[in-house]
């Protein structure tokens, strides 16, 4: 009873959310590389590396983005190490791409429209935030518990040769619909453990509830408490802020950062008695949080921990998006993740197929069957 229970509810929550699965799949699949692909149709995300002494700091990248955009406020600068451009955001939501050397504008970007495009399909189905962000989630969700109750359908009654060459081998010389069903069943099972890893890692970015819950059963305490003291109001500095945040990128590259100490991040506040945020140590997706005293340069209390330094719960919870991405490893596990989203992709549509063919063999026996009574 229970099997054809579980059956009944993969087969109706699967058709239900069978096309949000395979464009989020399919854009995730897309967006995996999205880093990759920009260095290769972008030409001004490089540059010519130069010696270090070289490199600007914001206040002037600052300055000569003034020159060539007067007005307009600079949120944060972000720099990707000697032979890339810098890039910084600013209060109309565009992305200035600069020379980290000579502070040349090379190029003024509102959003890459590809990529953009992609991204807002993955997530909210290009329906718009308040709207979209809910169907995605939810249609995660939903994708999720057929992971579960997919594993309960794949799981042999009786570990025999026969049913172990089903539940582990794809027959590729047989014909269509066995091939299809191998198709869904084996593949699917192959990339369950990933798979059940980007759900999750996805329902943590779309629901506060989820996100909570697992960080609470992951050992985590403090999560409210760590959000109120960033908000902390401290002293402003003597001079301009942006003079702060020069202090803090030198702090950070000469004393802070033990990767890549040249790849950067400095926000620049609203107000001169906000902390200044940083970001160094950029590492398989995951950046080290920093924040600092504006008038001081000290780092605060609460910040500036190494990820190795974390608490499992918090480790957990700042390598989300290194997990989602797949870049938690590196390109190996960027490539695992592509191919694990191109399977979960096709599993709405092997899945279909298989219940259309039981669908049409249903009818054709129930069609023999009044047949031979007339």
């Amino acid at each position: 009873m229970f099997k054809k229970i579980n059956a009944w509810l993969h087969l109706w929550l699967g058709l239900a959310s069978g096309i949000i699965v395979v464009i989020v799949s399919l854009t995730g699949c897309i967006l995996v590389f999205e880093q990759e692909i920009n260095n290769l149709l972008y030409p001004y995300l490089t540059v010519k590396a130069e010696a270090e002494s070289k490199y600007l700091p914001p206040s002037q990248l600052y300055t000569r983005l003034e020159e060539h955009m007067p007005g307009k406020k600079i949120r944060s600068i972000w720099y990707h190490g000697l032979d890339k451009s810098a890039h910084v955001t600013i209060d109309s939501d565009s992305t200035v791409y600069m020379n980290p050397f000579s502070g040349e504008v090379l190029a003024v970007a509102d959003h890459d429209a590809f990529f953009h495009f992609v991204d807002q399909g993955h997530r909210n189905l290009w329906m718009g935030r308040k709207i979209g962000k809910a169907v995605v989630g939810w249609g995660t969700f939903i994708f999720f518990l057929l992971l579960i109750s997919g594993l309960i359908l794949w799981y042999p009654k009786k570990w025999s040769k026969t049913n172990i060459n089903k539940s582990f081998k794809i027959k590729w010389k047989a014909k269509f619909k066995r091939l299809n069903y191998d198709l869904h069943n084996v593949l699917g099972f192959y990339a369950l453990l990933i798979a059940v890893v980007l759900a999750c890692t996805g329902l943590i970015m779309s629901f506060s509830w989820f996100s909570k819950s697992v960080y609470w059963l992951s050992g985590g305490t403090n999560m409210a408490k760590r959000g109120k003291q960033q908000e902390v109001k401290l002293s402003p500095p003597a001079g301009p802020i942006i003079y702060s945040a020069d202090k803090v990128w030198y702090k950070v590259r000469k004393e802070m950062a033990v990767h890549e100490k040249n790849a950067v991040i400095v926000s620049v506040p609203d107000h001169d008695d906000e902390a200044i945020y940083a970001c160094t140590d950029m590492y398989n997706g995951s950046w080290r949080d920093i924040y600092f005293d504006p008038a001081t340069i000290k780092p605060l209390p609460f910040s500036g921990k190494r990820l190795s330094d974390l608490a499992f719960a918090d480790w957990l919870r700042k390598s989300n998006y290194a997990l989602h991405v797949g870049a938690i490893g590196g390109l190996f596990t960027k490539i695992i993740a592509f191919i694990t989203s191109l399977i979960c992709a096709t599993l709405p549509v092997t899945g279909f197929y298989v219940w259309w063919g039981k669908r049409k063999k249903i009818k054709k026996i129930t069609h023999e069957n009044t047949s031979d009574h007339i």
